[in-house]
């Protein structure tokens, strides 16, 4: 599914709203497209994530005549994990989900707007307390004036339907579009951020770098002989 979504400069007063609304994380925090975030599993010990290049197809470059926006995955949003119960355990996971790749390019001529295409790689899964075959995930994308105030934030629903299996992979295309006060502006004075639509205690789960994977709690592989 592709939709367009179209950008107004904002007035300092509105921008100042929405910033409280999403108040992106320091360079240092964010995890850029294609790379997985890092840290300590749920019971402590390290994740030693082997580097592996994400399965989402490239996008048609475009024509450009300046740098491209930054498009980045918000470290906080990069996953989501329903959790149930008063524990953090891989039998109390419901539905989860991780950003697994994302990939952009930018087309802009003269003084028109900026054009984003943005294609999103989606990895869904169900847990032992996942409820039903079914689940509508929710996720956003947001533009920023790079280092200062969000200008737009739209939200997207992503339904998915599992067909009996455990995990499956969603790709998504959204075309983002930045008008430009004058024709000097470039594309990297702006900066666009993606992620799941979480919870505060879902951020916080993922700040900490604590994880499940998109599997978690499936039955483990019988080790009988």
């Amino acid at each position: 599914m592709r939709r367009v979504f179209k950008i107004s400069l904002a007035s300092a007063a509105s921008a100042a709203l929405l910033a409280a609304v999403l108040a992106p994380l320091p360079a240092a925090a964010q995890a850029r497209p294609g790379q997985e975030p890092g840290g300590a599993n749920a019971d402590g010990s390290q994740q030693q994530q082997p580097a592996r290049a994400p399965r989402i197809a490239p996008l048609r470059r475009s024509a450009a005549v300046g740098p491209c926006p930054y498009v980045k995955i918000l470290y906080d949003a990069a996953r989501y994990v329903e959790l149930t119960g008063d524990r953090v355990a891989a039998t109390n996971v419901g539905y989860t989900g991780e950003i697994e790749g994302l990939v952009s390019d930018c087309a802009y001529q003269g003084d028109d707007p900026i054009t984003v295409h943005t294609r999103v790689l989606f990895n869904l899964g169900r847990g032992p307390q996942a409820e039903g075959d079914g689940r509508t995930y929710r996720y956003w994308i947001a533009v920023t004036e790079r280092n200062k105030a969000v200008l737009a934030k739209e939200y997207f629903d992503l339904p998915v339907v599992f067909d009996g299996a455990q995990r499956t992979s969603v790709t998504q295309d959204q075309v983002v579009v930045i008008p430009r006060a004058e024709s000097t502006t470039s594309g990297d004075n702006f900066e666009i951020l993606v992620g799941f639509d979480v919870t505060p205690e879902m951020a916080q789960f993922n700040r900490t770098g604590s994880r499940f994977r998109v599997n978690a709690g499936s039955p483990a592989p019988s080790t009988d002989q």
